[in-house]
Formats: structure tokens, C-alpha cells, sequence
């Protein structure tokens, strides 16, 4: 009888300790809900950002305008009184309708589905600019994240070598000024670290405004699923004609040289025909009347308009050339930014972080010993957090080089 409490003390226990377990790994879980993946930025800022949304009523404002240009004048009806008084008044009753010549209403209608097309254009475009942003922001606030990571790890290496040194001066092997100086790092290291609580603040705002969020309601970003391969210059070189922002130059071309035709079909005048009946009061009698009109295209020939259209579409081919140029010049920058950002990274993940942490270590160790002064340690944890800056910044570059090349390409999975 004096055992049978034991069990159930046991199970209290272990019901206790489930508890306990389930409590402290709640918000654990919260937190990993609260983190935003890529995918789900890319999707959310295609779903809600109000710059896409706005571009795509370009599309109906496009349809609109194609509609538009395919109806036929409207007839004019025309009743003229000659005459106030009855007895002999005389009244005409007309029916006109314009008879649009030259192809002016294929020629209208063409234009405007070149605009269509323009405008189809630009919401891809708007599209991969939108990617762009959004990976852009993403990596900012990425390595601002990992910025106060890496300042709070350099916190506590400042809080290590305070406590060595406080030891020693407590022990007598050392002088007060090296906890002093061990203290001014701290400081120094405290600031750094609030700096960089406030650029991951701002960082996640900037993500939140270009996702189409009031405000950034997630606590972290997630690392990206795969680091993206450097793609081959002249695999993307060969791909430029494929590009958004070339196939607008393009597009612009067709589209002026539609406007053209638009012009010249405007150099032949259109015709006016109109019938329609007349009674003559003071006769009694009707007659009716048939008319047809047509402008003399003597002085006005538009031609004016006609150069104006030619010109802009010479400018459109010039600037085309110039798309290209400029984007085959910002895909070579790109790639050799992003191939020099990534060797450095690796230098640093293989090499110089690694030598950096051991420095540490062996210069922390040492000063326990009493074989070096704290000068070294301090030397040595500077080095460590420059190298770590110096890290983070060779990322920046790696970001930043890809961010310019989806600008041009797009997703770079598709290449």
C-alpha cells in the first residue's frame, strides 16, 4: 500500500512536463509561422500591390481604345428652314453620312491593336520589374536580419572579453585599464547593435510596402530554398531578344510605323454623301435632293503629319539599337559583379572568417594565460567583426548583381 502513490506521481510528473514542453515550443512554432518565405512575398506583391493592379487596367483601357477604332461615323440628320413665314416657307429634310477613304478605319484600327499589344507588354514588364522589387527588398531585409545576428554574436564576444578581463584585474594579473578597454568595445558593440535592430526594422517596412502590406506583420525572412547558379554570359546574351524590355523597343517600332500608316491615310479626304427630301410651301411641291462633298486636298496634304510619323519611327529603330546596347552592357556588369561578390563570399566562408574566429580564440586564450595583453584580444575581435561587415557587404554585392540581371531577364529559372 505504500507504493501504489508512486505511479500516479509519476504520471503527475510526466503530465507536468508535457505541459511545460507544449508551452515552451507554442511560440517557437507562432515564430516559424511568422517568418516569410520568398515564394510567399513574390505572391502576396502579385496578389495586392496596387502598382501591378493599376497597370492591369491598361489592358481594358487598350480593348477600349481597339473597340473604338472600328465604328463607323455616326449619319448626321440636317432639317433647314428657308422662310419664317408658313405660306411660303421651304423645308429640307437630310440624311449625311461621311465615307471614310484611304483605309483610314483599318489603319486606325491596326494602330490601336499595336497599343494593345503595347500594353500587354508593359504589364509583363511591369510584372518582372515587380519581381525585381520584391527580391530586392527581400534580400535587404535578409541581410539586414543577418546583420543583427551577426552584431549580437559580436555582443557576446564583447561580454566575454569583459568578464576575462574583469577576471584578471580581480586576480590582480592585469591592469584596470584593460577592463576599460574592454568595456569601451562593449559600448561600441552595443550601438552597433541597436543600429542594426533599426535598419532590420526599416528593411522589413520596405518589404511590407512593396508586397502590399500596410505594415511588415512577420517577425523574420526565411533563407532563399537554393542559391541560384551563375548563369553563362552568352546563354543570356543569346536570350536578350526574348527580353520584356526589348520586345517594347520592338513593339514601339511596329506601333509608330502603324501610326504612319495612320497618317498618310489621312492625306486622302473622305467622302460625303447625304440625300434627303424638300417641300416648297409656297409651290406645294416636293423635291428630292441627293449631295455628294469631298474636300480639295490642295494645300493640305498632311504632309506635315506624315514627316512628323516617319521620324518617329526612325527615332523608335534608334532607340531599339540603344536597348540593346545598354542592356547587352548591363548583363556583362551584372555577371562580373555577381562572379567577383560570390568568390569573395566563399573566400570568406572557406578562409577568412574561419582564421578570423580562431584569432579570437587563441588571443582570448592567451590573455587568460597572461601571455598577451588585451590589445591583442581587442585587435583580434575588431578584425573578426570588420571580416564579418566585410562578409556581409560581398552578399550585398551577390543580391545586388542578381537583382539587376531578373530586371532584364526575369526569373533567371526560366533560362
Amino acid at each position: 500500500m505504500s507504493t501504489s502513490p508512486r505511479p500516479a506521481a509519476r504520471a503527475a510528473r510526466r503530465c507536468t512536463w508535457t505541459l511545460l514542453l507544449a508551452l515552451a515550443a507554442s511560440p517557437l512554432s507562432a515564430a516559424e509561422a511568422s517568418q516569410l518565405s520568398l515564394d510567399s512575398a513574390l505572391a502576396r506583391a502579385f496578389a495586392n500591390n496596387p502598382e501591378l493592379a493599376a497597370a492591369r487596367w491598361e489592358i481594358e483601357i487598350a480593348q477600349g481604345a481597339r473597340q473604338q477604332a472600328g465604328l463607323l461615323p455616326n449619319p448626321v440628320l440636317s432639317v433647314d428652314a428657308e422662310d419664317t413665314r408658313r405660306d411660303s416657307r421651304t423645308t429640307s429634310v437630310k440624311l449625311s453620312q461621311a465615307l471614310e477613304l484611304g483605309g483610314k478605319r483599318g489603319a486606325r484600327v491596326e494602330l490601336a491593336s499595336r497599343d494593345q499589344e503595347l500594353a500587354n507588354l508593359e504589364l509583363e514588364r511591369r510584372r518582372t520589374q515587380l519581381r525585381a522589387d520584391v527580391l530586392e527588398a527581400y534580400y535587404a531585409a535578409q541581410l539586414a536580419q543577418q546583420r543583427r545576428q551577426l552584431a549580437g554574436r559580436s555582443l557576446a564576444l564583447a561580454e566575454r572579453g569583459l568578464s576575462v578581463a574583469q577576471g584578471r584585474v580581480r586576480g590582480g594579473k592585469a591592469s584596470p585599464v584593460e577592463a576599460t578597454r574592454a568595456q569601451v568595445q562593449l559600448a561600441e558593440v552595443s550601438l552597433e547593435l541597436k543600429r542594426g535592430q533599426l535598419e532590420q526594422d526599416n528593411a522589413y517596412r520596405q518589404l511590407a510596402r512593396v508586397i502590399g502590406s500596410a505594415s511588415a506583420d512577420f517577425a523574420a525572412v526565411q533563407e532563399p530554398p537554393a542559391e541560384v547558379l551563375l548563369p553563362a554570359s552568352a546563354r543570356l546574351l543569346s536570350s536578350l531578344p526574348q527580353t520584356t524590355e526589348l520586345r517594347m523597343a520592338e513593339q514601339e517600332i511596329v506601333q509608330r510605323e502603324a501610326a504612319l500608316g495612320l497618317q498618310r491615310s489621312q492625306r486622302i479626304p473622305d467622302l460625303d454623301l447625304s440625300i434627303g427630301s424638300q417641300y416648297d410651301a409656297g409651290a406645294r411641291e416636293r423635291v428630292n435632293l441627293v449631295g455628294l462633298s469631298m474636300p480639295l486636298p490642295l494645300f493640305n496634304r498632311n504632309q506635315g503629319n506624315v514627316l512628323s510619323a516617319a521620324r518617329r519611327a526612325d527615332q523608335a529603330r534608334d532607340l531599339r539599337n540603344a536597348t540593346e546596347l545598354r542592356l547587352r552592357d548591363e548583363t556583362l556588369q551584372a555577371l562580373e559583379q555577381w562572379s567577383t561578390a560570390r568568390n569573395e563570399v566563399q573566400s570568406f566562408d572557406q578562409t577568412l572568417l574561419p582564421a578570423a574566429q580562431r584569432a579570437v580564440e587563441s588571443a582570448t586564450r592567451g590573455f587568460e594565460m597572461g601571455k598577451f595583453g588585451f590589445l591583442e584580444v581587442l585587435d583580434a575581435q575588431r578584425t573578426l567583426i570588420g571580416a564579418r561587415s566585410q562578409y556581409l557587404a560581398a552578399l550585398a554585392q551577390t543580391s545586388a548583381a542578381r537583382v539587376r540581371i531578373e530586371r532584364i531577364y526575369g526569373d533567371l529559372e526560366r533560362w
